[in-house]
């Protein structure tokens, strides 16, 4: 049985006048391909400061979804974490807790005995 998880960006919040992003709500989904629906989630909104001049900015109107999950990523970070460590923890954090209501759903049953 696979747990898949899936990264989205559900909304944003941009300025009209240079396309800067702002604010974006996001989730991570992880789920079981089992029977059983398990499932669990994380998510949150990110704030974002932005200099429309700077060499990398990107408007939104050319925004990527996994631009805008990028920065989630590195903004969420911890310590000495990189971007990519926080998303696999993340990721393994979510895993866990399906894994665990797995293992919990083998060892109970529904029903009457009757």
């Amino acid at each position: 049985m696979a747990i898949n998880t899936t990264w989205s960006v559900n909304n944003m919040t941009h300025v009209d006048a240079d396309g800067g992003v702002i604010l974006a709500y996001w989730s991570l989904v992880a789920v079981s391909d089992g029977e059983g629906g398990e499932g669990a989630t994380e998510g949150g909104k990110a704030r974002f400061t932005y200099d429309a001049s700077a060499s990398g900015y990107i408007a939104y109107a050319d925004l990527k979804e996994s631009d805008v999950l990028g920065w989630i990523w590195e903004q969420n970070k911890e310590g000495d974490e990189t971007a990519d460590e926080y998303k696999a923890r993340i990721e393994a954090e979510r895993t866990a807790k399906v894994e665990a209501q797995i293992e919990l759903n083998a060892t109970q049953a529904t029903g009457v005995p009757w």
